[in-house]
């Protein structure tokens, strides 16, 4: 650990601290509010009952303030698994539902996915293959924008189907 930051300062927790959300920035845009030294990507939001405020930390930092040396690291493989989806997902073959129709499927990790166009854009449905469909709440502009957020909609899925 380092003497860094708020790691140094009298009255900061060092420990205890509770990741309440992670968020990926795209690019090493911030630097760590704890060690206030590292340039980083991938946020921890943390959170301590004996400090006012959420600091925004790196995963090393995070690690130390939740005193796990695992959860913090799988957080933030997940974001980056999630990043190179993203990457490639526009690349995924989508398939016509029928020639009479405008809706557009995929079927993919056990789940099929369906965008279709409804009287105020495009939707996202998803289900699994032997589940009930579940309809994403967002209407996007074209079919392109409902397939890219039909991934989020995969990854939903999948934790919660």
């Amino acid at each position: 650990m380092t003497t860094n930051g708020k790691w140094s300062q009298p009255g900061v927790p060092h420990k205890g601290w509770v990741c309440v959300d992670v968020e990926d920035l795209g690019r090493p845009d911030a630097v760590c509010e704890m060690c206030e030294v590292i340039e980083i990507r991938y946020v921890h939001k943390m959170e301590h009952p004996d400090y006012p405020n959420e600091l925004s930390v790196g995963c090393v930092c995070a690690e130390h303030m939740e005193d796990d040396y695992v959860g913090p690291r799988e957080r933030e493989k997940r974001l980056r698994d999630r990043a190179r989806r993203q990457r490639t997902w526009h690349r995924r073959q989508w398939w016509r539902a029928s020639l009479s129709s405008d809706s557009w499927y995929l079927n993919t990790e056990g789940f099929h996915l369906t965008v279709y166009p409804t009287y105020s854009g495009w939707q996202v449905q998803v289900k699994r293959h032997d589940g009930k469909p579940q309809r994403g709440r967002g209407c996007y502009p074209t079919r392109d924008a409902a397939i890219a957020k039909a991934l989020d909609a995969l990854l939903w899925a999948k934790d919660n189907l």
